[in-house]
């Protein structure tokens, strides 16, 4: 109710029906030389900007303000007098500041750095000593108005982006193009988001709270989702963290604990900006290929030691992908009790194949603030709920909503995205270009509006049982229904001349589409196909061609036959259950054969010699609970998977299986439980280690099939969650836990050899511990009704226990081949004497990052 009753009293100020324009050129009143960087903004707003490089400015407003106001670092401020509603042309010449601070003493760069004896070291020590008080986590209580804009854009030369061939067809978006926006580049806007929100926040108990009251972004349909992504890539910027993450990647603060440590710091300053004491303090890496930054920072010299103004940007040479250049700007605004706050962030970025080429895609973040309130406490149950609430009108706001409660106005080419993009959208000739590009990336191709084919790295591949296999499917698209989705394969195998073929069926239970998160939604389906006992794949279809490239022995397979039914339902807290039904029938096939492991038809105790006691196949019935939370996440949606982004938030996740013996055939009764639990841990300049942790246990009398077969991988990509110089069946538990730790240094050790650390490598280290046992009761050995281990033709068994020692191997890689290639040399270090194991094996697999 308190959540209510604060909405309705939310009341925007109307906007102006007429904009002011204020445009002008601002040099110095001695020398005559224009001004680069000047602010030029609007007292008491954000509304701002700031000269470019032949100091000439435009600033816009739709507020009816009549005083524009010009600060530039080691000059005088000056304010002027404008008429609202009017453009109006204003040069304006700044005078020298003579004031300094006598206390400082100004050195200049020296090679023989040192941090003992430097005024900046000391300083930057105040600043990280008073960081606590100068955060706004420090009051008991805050709120503030928010205003998020992010965008993305097409840059090159003007020339080149209207001669571009991809928008030939397209000539009313060139029509968007902007020249203001980076000096000398053009850029063509393809991407806009807006949103308008209010934070709350509480110290004790910690919550924070986000009422978001307007949202737009450009909307490309289906075929492409950007979103999420995005703002996964432009996160908050906090000077006050230690370590900062842009791009999937963390960068060290200028102002971490440790920052003395990894920059070097210079006094190159000492102003006086309203009646308040900076120092200005330049900062550089100690080495240039590490993950930090390059700029400037403004300190308070009250007593506070609070940042003021922060510019900086990442050098060219750190170990960062595809990115040419990247830029932070921070403007704190001090509040009336003397401290200060981040009144407006810009994160500026080019993307790029090389840092030569002159095409490439420009994006930009700007994050404004105002309105903050300290220490007005809400009542408790205004926390409670959903961190983040949207209210029912927040994405069908007006344009004059808009225009009125921006922090700031867009500009022309901004302002024509949306439309733009829409009619772009609705082109055919831009939806048939879509289409085959997401065959190429997602794997699905349009046939027709209701049916989609696919996935098309599927439709051929082989192995030792099929031969030569042939797969042909698809599933019907959002057009056919947002609520229900059908899909179905055949397949054929030319050497076993055998049909596969798959039926299934969802339907969402909420009013979206069954991939709009979050999902509750009943799924039915069936299934006649084959399968290797034990892999487990992830985000990649089993009969994928690339997976048909094996090593070793590999003709141990399953026929399956399996009817599911399930209900997943997701919680905007990402929290998830998924329940439901399976009835799973297994026929062995290639050299692999079920059969007792006591000759059933002999004396007592006589082992079978392979002719006796033959087991067709093996049928259970079992009810499955699955439990995930997953705090914070964040995902990509393709066609076919919804690809989690990973961050610093553990994943648990709990399965848990209950087989019931006579229900529709089931053969046996058993109970299972799994605990996976996952992380990535950030170490700043260090790099940062994935690690999951699993355990499982399954009670009951069961035979092997249906034990744990650990997840072994025998092709030659690096699969991270499997054993990958594990031969497929060879060790199977029912009870184990594990631990693999997969850590990137990201450059750390390569960035500080020479010639190598132009490459951009990045080093990797894995270890891999598995610890597992049987119990009694399910070793062949001592059950005659329980199927024996698998075993050469020469009685030498294939499959084992771990009740001797644990499996290990641990591997060593080099990543960012060519900008996307990993591959890694793994070591096997236990069970050597199994035969027709790979001590030593090298692996590849593609792995996009920044």
């Amino acid at each position: 109710m308190a959540f209510l009753a604060f909405g309705a009293n939310f009341n925007p100020t109307q906007a102006q029906s007429t904009a002011t324009v204020v445009k002008g050129t601002i040099k110095d009143a001695v020398t005559k030389e224009p001004l680069i960087g000047v602010s030029i903004f609007i007292p008491g707003t954000s509304v701002g900007t700031t000269t470019d490089i032949e100091g000439n400015y435009s600033l816009k407003t739709n507020q009816s303000e009549s005083k524009v106001q010009f600060t530039y670092v080691g000059y005088k401020s000056k304010t002027l007098t404008i008429t609202p509603g009017q453009t109006q042309v204003l040069n304006v010449q700044l005078e020298s500041d003579a004031k300094r601070l006598k206390e400082v003493v100004i050195k200049g760069r020296s090679r023989n750095y040192s941090n003992k004896n430097n005024p900046a070291v000391d300083l930057i020590r105040l600043v990280v000593d008073n960081k606590n008080k100068n955060r706004l986590e420090s009051y008991d209580y805050v709120q503030y108005q928010q205003y998020d804009k992010l965008q993305l854009a097409l840059s090159n030369s003007p020339e080149k982006l209207r001669n571009n061939i991809l928008f030939k067809k397209y000539d009313f978006v060139l029509k968007n193009i902007d020249t203001t926006k980076v000096a000398g580049t053009a850029v063509l806007p393809l991407y806009m988001q807006e949103s308008i929100s209010r934070q709350f926040y509480r110290k004790d108990p910690e919550k924070k709270k986000t009422i978001v009251d307007a949202e737009k972004k450009v909307d490309f349909g289906e075929f492409v989702v950007i979103n999420s992504y995005v703002k996964h890539m432009y996160q908050d910027i906090d000077i006050y963290k230690n370590n900062i993450t842009i791009l999937t990647n963390q960068f060290l603060s200028p102002i971490a604990d440790l920052a003395p440590t990894f920059y070097r710091f210079y006094v190159t300053d000492t102003v006086v900006v309203d009646g308040q004491k900076l120092t200005e303090l330049s900062f550089s890496p100690k080495n240039e290929t590490d993950f930090l930054f390059t700029g400037k920072l403004y300190v308070t010299m009250d007593g506070n030691y609070a940042v003021q103004k922060v510019d900086m940007e990442v050098g060219k040479k750190v170990n960062i992908n595809w990115v040419r250049d990247l830029h932070i700007n921070l403007d704190f605004d001090r509040l009336p009790n003397g401290r200060y706050n981040l009144s407006k962030s810009v994160l500026r970025s080019e993307f790029a194949v090389t840092q030569n080429s002159k095409g490439g895609v420009y994006g930009e973040r700007t994050v404004s603030f105002k309105d903050f309130r300290i220490n007005e406490p809400k009542p408790d149950g205004f926390y409670e709920g959903e961190a983040t609430a949207k209210l029912p009108l927040a994405e069908k706001q007006e344009e004059d909503f808009w225009a009125a409660n921006r922090h700031d106005s867009l500009s022309l080419s901004e302002a024509n995205t949306y439309q733009s993009i829409d009619s772009l959208r609705n082109n055919r000739s831009f939806k048939r270009t879509l289409d085959f590009a997401t065959m190429f990336i997602a794997g699905y191709k349009q046939a027709g509006p209701y049916f989609e084919i696919g996935p098309v790295n599927t439709f051929y591949s082989f192995n030792p049982v099929e031969g030569f296999r042939l797969r042909a499917g698809g599933r019907t698209t959002t057009t056919f229904s947002k609520r229900v989705m059908l899909e179905t394969y055949a397949a054929y195998g030319f050497k076993d001349e055998k049909w596969k073929y798959f039926l299934g069926g969802t339907y969402s239970l909420s009013n979206r589409s069954i991939f709009e998160f979050p999902v509750r939604a009943l799924r039915v389906s069936y299934q006649k196909d084959t399968k290797i006992p034990g892999q487990d794949l992830q985000f990649v279809q089993e009969d994928n061609f690339l997976l048909s490239f094996k090593r070793g022995n590999n003709d141990k397979w399953l026929y399956n036959q399996t009817y599911n039914i399930d209900y997943l339902h997701e919680f905007r807290n990402r929290f998830s259950f998924r329940v439901g039904f399976r009835n799973w029938e297994q026929t062995p096939a290639g050299s692999l054969v079920y059969r007792k492991a006591i000759d059933p038809s002999s004396p007592e105790g006589t082992p079978n010699d392979g002719t006796a006691g033959l087991v067709e196949n093996l049928t259970t019935s079992e009810f499955r609970l699955e439990l995930r939370w997953a705090p914070h996440e964040e995902y990509v949606q393709g066609k076919l998977y919804r690809f989690p982004i990973v961050n610093r938030y553990p994943v648990f996740t709990l399965r848990a299986a209950a087989g019931v013996k006579g229900l529709f055939n089931g053969d046996y009764d058993y109970q299972n439980v799994t605990l996976n639990i996952a992380k990535r841990f950030y170490m700043s300049q260090f790099g940062y280690s994935d690690v999951v942790a699993e355990g499982g246990y399954i009670f009951g009398q069961v035979p092997f099939p249906l034990l744990a077969i650990h997840r072994a991988n025998q092709t030659y990509s690096y699969q991270i969650q499997s054993y990958n110089l594990m031969n497929f069946l060879e060790f199977v538990s029912d009870q184990y836990a594990s631990i693999n730790i997969d850590h990137c240094f990201n450059g750390f050790i390569f960035n500080k050899l020479p010639l190598i650390r132009k490459t951009k490598l990045r080093e990797f280290a894995t270890l891999k511990v598995l610890y597992g046992k049987i119990r009694e009761e399910n070793d062949p050995k001592n059950n005659p009704d329980l199927l024996a281990f698998p075993a050469y033709a020469t009685g030498l068994p294939t499959t084992y226990s771990l009740e001797k020692k644990p499996y290990v191997e641990a591997s060593l890689g080099v990543g960012n081949l060519f900008k996307f290639f990993r591959v890694d040399v793994v070591k096997r270090l236990s069970y050597l004497d199994h035969p027709d194991v790979s001590e030593i094996g090298i692996r590849g697999r593609f792995k996009f990052d920044f």
